[in-house]
Parts: C-alpha cells; sequence; structure tokens
C-alpha cells in the first residue's frame, strides 16, 4: 500500500507539470501503473519510466508524418501559422482516429495492386486520399510568411505524376480555378496514380495583382533555379526540387500578358517526340509549336525527363468562366487519356498544329478597335481593324499580311506604333502529323520557331504568359 501512495502522489505531482494532452495520454497508463504498485517495492522507480516513456513531441522526425485525408470540397479552415508548420505533428489526424470511408480499403479483387504512400514536402500521403500541403521557399520574414498551399490527390492505384502549375504570373487568374475545379472533382478512391496543383506559385505576385515578384523579375524565366541566387532564383529553385522533380507530367498554365487575350491552346516543343505524343491527351485545344527559352518552367522540366506543356487560357486579370471551362475539358482528357481516371468521355474533332506563328503590329498609334475576333480564319488582307487617332479623327486599317488563324490578339485600348495586336498561325504543311489523333513522325527539319523565335525582342509577348 505504501508502494502505491508513493505512485499516486508522484504521478499527480508529475502531471501538473505537463500539458493538457500529455495528461490525457498519461492517465491511460495510470490505471496500468497502479495494478503493477503492490508487486514493486520501489514506486519510485516506476516513475521514472513513465518520464522516460514521453518524449517530446520535437524528438519526432518531421518527414514521418502522415498527411490528412480530407475533402477539398469542404471550405478549409485559415492556414496554419508559420509557428504550426514547424510542427511535426501539424495538420495530422490522431492515431486513435478512425480511418473515414473514403480511404477503407477496397476489397482484393477489385483492387489487387495498392500504391504505395507518396512522399511530398515532408509529408507521408496514403493511398486513396486527398490533402493540402504548404509549400514555403523560405525566402520571407518568418514571422510574416504565408506558405502556399499544395493540394494533392494519391489515387488508391499506381499510375503516374501529374503536376498542375498556375499564377507563376501573380495576374493570371483564369488558371487558379482551372487548378481548383480539376483537383476537386478526383476521387483518390478511384484515381490511378496521383496529381499535385499549386493554385498560386507567386503568391507575392498575386496579393499585390502584379505578373512580377517583389524583386522585379519574371519568375518564369528563372527555372530551374539556384539556391544561392536572386530572389527569382531561390523560388523557382525551391519548387523545382521540393515539387517539380517529384512528377512525371506537367501542365503549367498562363494567360496572355499585357492585356492581350490567348485562344485555349498548348504551347510545346513538338520536335521533342515525348512531348508531341503527350499533346495528344489534350481534347478540343490548339497546338502551338514552341521550343521554349531558357528559364521557362516547361523547358527546364523537359530537360530533366519530365513531360510538360505550358496551356495558355484567356487574358490576365480576369476570371472568364468559357476559358476556365476549356481548361478544365482539356485537363480531364488528359487524365482519361494518360489512363487516370476512368470515365465516358466524348472526345472533340482533333484541333491542328500551329508550326508557324507572327504578331501583326499596327503602324499608327491611337485607339485599337477589333474587327475579328479569337478562332476566327482570316486570308491575307483580310481587315482585322483598325487604329483610330482621337485628335485628327484619322483612321488606319490593320489588316493581316499572312492568311491564318488568330490565336491570339490584343483587347481593344490605346496602342503606340509598332505595338504587337493580332497573333496568327499557321497550320502544319505536313498534314501525316495529327491524323485521327495519331502521332506521325513527319520531317521536322524545316520546322520554324513560332512565338519566341518570332518575338525575342520583346519579353513581355505571350513568351508562355
Amino acid at each position: 500500500m505504501a508502494s502505491k501512495h508513493r505512485v499516486v502522489v508522484a504521478f499527480w505531482q508529475h502531471l501538473t507539470r505537463r500539458s493538457l494532452a500529455s495528461a490525457i495520454v498519461m492517465t491511460g497508463a495510470f490505471g496500468a501503473l497502479l495494478a503493477q504498485a503492490d508487486d514493486n517495492s520501489d514506486g519510485d522507480t516506476l516513475m521514472v519510466d513513465l518520464e522516460s516513456e514521453q518524449a517530446p513531441a520535437e524528438s519526432q522526425p518531421a518527414a514521418s508524418r502522415s498527411a490528412p485525408d480530407i475533402d477539398l470540397k469542404e471550405v478549409a479552415r485559415p492556414p496554419a501559422t508559420a509557428a504550426e508548420l514547424t510542427s511535426p505533428d501539424a495538420g495530422a489526424k490522431p492515431l486513435s482516429e478512425p480511418l473515414s470511408d473514403s480511404i477503407q480499403p477496397a476489397p482484393a479483387v477489385e483492387t489487387p495492386k495498392i500504391t504505395a504512400n507518396f512522399s511530398l514536402l515532408g509529408s507521408d500521403i496514403r493511398p486513396g486520399i486527398s490533402t493540402r500541403l504548404a509549400w514555403s521557399p523560405n525566402i520571407q520574414i518568418a514571422g510574416l510568411s504565408h506558405p502556399t498551399p499544395v493540394l494533392v490527390v494519391n489515387g488508391i492505384n499506381p499510375g503516374p505524376t501529374l503536376c498542375l502549375t498556375s499564377a507563376i504570373h501573380g495576374d493570371e487568374l483564369n488558371g487558379i480555378e482551372i487548378v481548383r475545379r480539376t483537383l476537386y472533382d478526383l476521387d483518390a478512391t478511384k484515381l490511378s496514380g496521383r496529381v499535385v496543383g499549386v493554385p498560386i506559385v507567386n503568391l507575392p505576385g498575386f496579393e499585390q495583382g502584379s505578373r512580377y515578384l517583389p524583386d522585379r523579375r519574371d519568375l518564369n524565366r528563372h527555372f530551374p533555379g539556384s539556391a544561392n541566387g536572386s530572389l527569382a532564383d531561390r523560388i523557382a529553385h525551391s519548387l523545382f526540387t521540393q515539387i517539380i522533380n517529384h512528377c512525371d507530367m506537367l501542365v503549367d498554365i498562363h494567360t496572355g500578358s499585357q492585356k492581350r487575350t490567348n485562344l485555349p491552346q498548348l504551347r510545346a516543343d513538338m520536335n521533342n517526340p515525348d512531348v508531341a505524343a503527350f499533346t495528344l491527351g489534350f481534347d478540343r485545344i490548339a497546338v502551338v509549336h514552341s521550343s521554349g527559352s531558357p528559364g521557362m518552367l516547361r523547358t527546364a522540366a523537359v530537360n530533366a525527363g519530365i513531360r510538360a506543356v505550358t496551356l495558355e487560357v484567356g487574358e490576365s486579370h480576369r476570371i472568364q468562366e468559357h476559358q476556365i471551362k476549356a481548361g478544365v475539358n482539356s485537363l480531364i482528357s488528359l487524365l482519361e487519356k494518360q489512363e487516370m481516371i476512368s470515365r465516358m468521355f466524348a472526345w472533340g474533332a482533333p484541333e491542328p498544329v500551329y508550326y508557324d506563328s507572327l504578331w501583326v503590329r499596327v503602324d499608327h498609334g491611337g485607339i485599337l478597335f477589333s474587327k475579328v475576333d479569337l478562332g476566327d480564319n482570316v486570308n491575307k488582307g483580310d481587315l482585322m481593324g483598325h487604329v483610330t487617332d482621337p485628335i485628327t479623327n484619322a483612321q488606319y486599317p490593320v489588316r493581316a499580311t499572312r492568311s491564318g488563324r488568330l490565336i491570339g490578339m490584343a483587347v481593344d485600348q490605346v496602342v503606340m506604333a509598332g505595338f504587337a495586336a493580332y497573333h496568327l498561325g499557321t497550320k502544319a504543311d505536313n498534314p501525316e502529323f495529327h491524323i485521327n489523333g495519331e502521332l506521325g513522325h513527319a520531317d521536322s527539319a524545316g520546322m520554324r520557331e513560332s512565338v519566341e523565335d518570332e518575338e525575342s525582342g520583346d519579353d513581355l509577348i505571350d513568351n508562355d504568359g
């Protein structure tokens, strides 16, 4: 009895020095200690053993934390603070909490092969769950930093990893909604592989409504980045090493820049057979051949062995429903083509591949008024719009300098002489390339570099956003 009395006294003295969470855990072990006290002559020894079993939470390795299973369609709680994010158990479910119905193991006859845990950003994501993580490039003052949300759907079945990024330019909004709708529509218990979405890469630019980073650099000119370079280099390096390198495929979503809008289209290096085959998975969307410039995310990804394209949809500073629907449709078709989802999908007629494109520039300053719309086909010499001088009332016609399809254009605005107003694409001369959805091996020796080479001296015009 004396031994049991010493255990009780020592336990409650120890309990007062613990947090509420620790006290709850320790109380569960209290009954077992009392049962042993009568057979043990040294109650203090029992108390020492109790101390040794309670390792502080900070000693657990951060990489071992399990990501919580959440319903992405439910309204999320406010993001965790910086202090909470450093805790290894931040956001994790208690081990005593039962698994939700959505992640119960499927019958062996239905899914004989279950994919492994997916490790990303220090978290282990179990098969068949959806979750939110946080990426931080660690370039801001710690107390003022805002982690960037990362959405992950880890399928129950094995398969490839697709990464979706948007708002690398902070003023490009359509892609944010495209990523949200695509990820929130996925069922992890029916998905093969996994999808990683970073809706807002350039969070500082997004908060300011700016295309650029706080140092006035264009983030999409600094990939794969450097750990010791400029601010843009460091952010690019962090994103590339912590997220992009974990993926097999990448779709980087952009819009037109500087008050210009783009027909939904892919920018892809069609000289690369893997990338060219990858573009066949996108439904009802034109393809513009572009090898990509050094520093672009898709260029760095392709150089790293990742199949990557840029998806261009609409214009900056706006949310455009028809453009968003086109982008979501193209991504759902890609998932179906890659056998990551299984659903009835009605494919449209294949869109053409444009191996050559150029911008038509105005010759006079004034106010631009367009007579054509995105997607229109024009012949050489057709009137596309006119520029009106508001002072002299003179009108200057803007005519097509070649035949082609309007894949990008400026919105009506004040322009100066030399302003790039209309982007015309020309179909491939070799029709074998895109027939019946199959990839032909056409001779590409004569392919021109569209977009970048045409506008290599103008960084603001349509070079992947």
